[in-house]
């Protein structure tokens, strides 16, 4: 949605919890207040947990010692001397490796939030075919940023989406409503097409997924892109509706239940599902596997969503979940999404399937999140 996606990260705050605070715009780790925790060697790390973040972390590390950390706490350099140990330390002490290159922070007050995304498979062919008439775009040629001075900078600095039109000025780029009323019809951007438009949408939310022929083919699809205009979660619109909740005739506040409100009402399903303006396009992925935001394969249970604002994409994130065992542990910040913003705003990637789905679908929980930093990093911070 990742996964951008990257993970398109379907989230649903439950009912009578506040949603996590926006960050100011232009915020980041450095800036909001990033403090000392408790030592990583006491953390109390799991062998199979352990083994499965080195890996994970050993995975990102090409690419965390080369990118710029938006978060404004570590330099590239700062991660060699773990990278250097990673590929060659023994798995058999995974939880030593963690102790010994490694510090914990806490990123402003470290009140985590986290929800789940999956790898969506849904019924889809590469060629038109009756019942199949939903489609499935790559990112279009005419959607490009805008050139300095076309358009107004976003809060971070960097310019704008959109297209440029018939006489040169820059605009908005089409939104849903209009893509699906045809704004894309007839350019050859087609790249499949699927059965059920609800089934797409919470594909897109997720931000890769796999299309299912009746043959039994697979195609698999990566994020390609998306039309600039910001997430709304669908979710929350119900909820102001009184649409979900526990009532007598609400619709349960996961995502199956979203699903089956926008089976059985079509046309108001449409026009909810329209309410989010933003529209992601797709690639077809012939990789090894999902790969997400930081550009390297994502892995079920260890693959955390985050906002690289305030966590270093490819750094390991420790998570004590109230009520929810199966999240807390030791994560790897590897991909982003559209919702996921803000500090200690995770979401936790599950894999495939009808139990990732289930997982996924229903997962929110609350507790508290350590970023895992290399030794050195907060003294340097601090300008000890």
């Amino acid at each position: 949605m990742p996964l951008l996606l990257l993970s398109g990260c379907f989230s649903l705050i439950p009912k009578g919890v506040p949603p996590p605070p926006i960050p100011l715009a232009g915020s980041n780790a450095a800036l909001v207040g990033t403090y000392r925790g408790p030592l990583a060697a006491g953390l109390g790390l799991r062998d199979a947990n352990a083994r499965a973040a080195l890996a994970a972390f050993a995975t990102s590390c090409p690419r965390l010692t080369q990118r710029k950390d938006a978060s404004g706490l570590t330099r590239p350099d700062d991660w060699a001397p773990a990278c250097a140990a990673a590929t060659s330390w023994p798995m058999e002490d995974a939880a030593g490796f963690f102790g010994k290159f490694f510090e914990t922070a806490t990123v402003a007050r470290g009140e985590a939030f986290v929800t789940g995304y999956y790898e969506p498979e849904i019924a889809g062919v590469r060629t038109r075919r009756p019942g199949y008439d939903v489609p499935v775009y790559r990112m279009p040629p005419d959607l490009v940023r805008a050139r300095v001075g076309d358009a107004p900078p976003m809060p971070d600095g960097g310019q704008p989406l959109g297209r440029y039109d018939e006489t040169g000025r820059f605009v908005a780029y089409f939104d849903r409503m209009a893509i699906e009323s045809g704004a894309l019809s007839g350019k050859g951007l087609e790249i499949a097409w699927v059965a059920d438009p609800a089934e797409l949408f919470f594909l897109q939310v997720q931000g890769s997924g796999r299309l299912r022929a009746p043959d039994g083919t697979v195609m698999r699809l990566g994020y390609g892109g998306q039309n600039g205009h910001p997430y709304t979660g669908i979710g929350s619109v119900m909820r102001a509706r009184g649409l979900i909740g526990s009532k007598p005739g609400q619709y349960p506040g996961s995502m199956q239940g979203i699903l089956r409100y926008l089976h059985e009402n079509p046309a108001e399903g449409r026009a909810l599902m329209q309410q989010n303006k933003s529209y992601v396009f797709f690639r077809e992925a012939t990789g090894a596997g999902t790969v997400g935001a930081l550009n390297v394969p994502v892995t079920p249970r260890t693959t955390l969503a985050a906002d690289p604002a305030f966590v270093p994409l490819g750094a390991p994130v420790w998570l004590q979940m109230e009520g929810a065992p199966h999240v807390s542990g030791l994560w790897v910040a590897q991909d982003t999404g559209g919702a996921i913003k803000g500090a200690n705003r995770f979401d936790s990637f599950w894999g495939a399937g009808e139990d990732a789905r289930t997982i996924a679908g229903g997962m929110s929980a609350r507790g508290q999140a350590l970023i895992l930093l290399p030794k050195g990093t907060l003294a340097r911070l601090n300008g000890q």
